[in-house]
């Protein structure tokens, strides 16, 4: 292990997210992205099941949990972020450690998930397990949209670390628990680039110089925003309309017309050479160096790094849906996850820090070769450039300068 990767928990991390995530009273309006439409409660209680596991949290799920899966549904599904979990544990181990098939739908945004929850109903969306990022939960839980946990189901959560739990959005953590954390930056080709970037401003300058017609960004409002404003000095979240006033000027105006895709998961088209410069979350710029050197690619002319002076910092949680067809079955995955063998094998391929505790020591003893775990593991001084995203009133005009984006570029 490198150097680099003794710090693994950095203890500004908790203060971070509780200091800047939450959701900012009396700001949700009915018109806003995130509260599409009014939607039917949901059963909040919890389920009346015995334990799906025993002991420290340290044990693995037992029992035939195929009895629990609802027999018109047929599977376990799960609505998530693209290619966001090992293959093997929604797939094969899933189902020969718990009796489950597994069915993996994908989103791009926070939005898209509340919309297709939003328009199920609430309770009818046909989802088990959904996985939002911490902020959005408050309004979920406010709209019926994710159930309580019943705790009991999920012992395992013991191997959390506490400074991963009692987040703003969920302080007794009764509708969530943490999937991972991560944050980000940007992935450019050194051999069509000649200038280092080092910088959001430098990101935005190549996009708009010698990668313009090559540059893809993050197809989330926040997000295709945040660059603007780290690279500005501007806090992302700013509610003041002339910064709002100006940010869309030069997004849409400026940016949008060089920009070749919105694309919140680039490592495959990077492979396929179809970007030379992409704004991208860590854990997918980590698999775009596997990918490329899968096809054929140098990885080495690749260059990740992480967007100065400021950037973003997200947990994405665990969530049972309202209205689950199979909701206990739903208990015993999220259990069986948060067995430390099953997350790092989850981290080992997704490439984001997954939260457990002791992490420095399961990495030794678990994924002793694992490959660029600084693209993982981020110091103090790091962290502390890491913001979370607050909702607040100007999530409408943020999405609306998306969308004027995508028109400009055409996309």
């Amino acid at each position: 292990m490198t150097q680099e990767l003794r710090i693994l928990a950095p203890d500004s991390f908790r203060e971070k997210l509780n200091r800047r995530a939450f959701i900012k009273a009396g700001t949700a309006t009915a018109g806003m992205a995130v509260v599409l439409m009014a939607c039917g409660g949901s059963d909040s209680d919890s389920p009346d099941t015995t334990a799906a596991a025993a002991g420290d949290g340290a044990t693995q799920a037992t029992g035939d949990w195929s009895r629990v899966i609802n027999k018109s549904s047929g599977t376990l599904a799960m609505y998530t972020w693209g290619d966001y979990d090992d293959p093997e544990l929604v797939g094969a181990l899933a189902e020969s450690s718990l009796g489950v098939k597994m069915k993996v739908d994908y989103f791009g945004s926070n939005e898209d998930l509340i919309t297709k929850l939003s328009a199920g109903g609430g309770s009818s969306s046909g989802f088990d397990i959904v996985v939002p990022t911490g902020p959005y939960i408050v309004q979920m839980v406010e709209k019926g949209l994710i159930q309580k946990f019943d705790k009991t189901l999920i012992p395992n959560m013991v191997n959390v670390d506490p400074a991963f739990l009692g987040q703003a959005w969920d302080k007794d953590n009764e509708y969530s628990v943490c999937k991972n954390w991560g944050t980000t930056g940007f992935f450019y080709d050194t051999t069509k680039i000649s200038k280092e970037l080092n910088t959001w401003q430098d990101f935005l300058d190549a996009c708009m110089g010698e990668a313009s017609g090559q540059c893809s960004v993050i197809d989330a409002a926040p997000n295709y925003a945040g660059p603007y404003f780290w690279a500005n000095g501007i806090d992302w979240n700013t509610e003041d309309k002339a910064s709002l006033d100006a940010a869309e000027k030069f997004l849409v105006e400026e940016l949008a017309q060089h920009v070749k895709a919105f694309d919140s998961y680039p490592s495959t088209k990077l492979a396929e050479g179809a970007y030379t410069l992409a704004m991208a979350w860590n854990g997918d710029a980590r698999q775009a160096y596997f990918r490329i050197k899968d096809a054929g690619g140098t990885p080495e002319n690749w260059r990740w790094v992480l967007g100065t002076p400021d950037t973003e910092l997200f947990m994405d949680t665990f969530c049972i849906a309202a209205g689950s067809p199979n909701t206990e079955a739903a208990h015993a995955w999220i259990n069986w996850i948060l067995i430390p063998e099953n997350s790092i094998k989850d981290l080992e391929y997704h490439g984001y820090h997954t939260g457990m505790k002791e992490m420095e020591q399961l990495i030794t003893e678990l994924a002793p070769d694992l490959v660029k775990g600084d693209m993982i593991f981020f110091k103090p001084e790091e962290v502390k450039t890491m913001h979370t995203q607050v909702l607040n009133s100007s999530i409408d005009r943020l999405v609306d300068i998306l969308n004027k984006a995508k028109a400009k570029a055409g996309a």
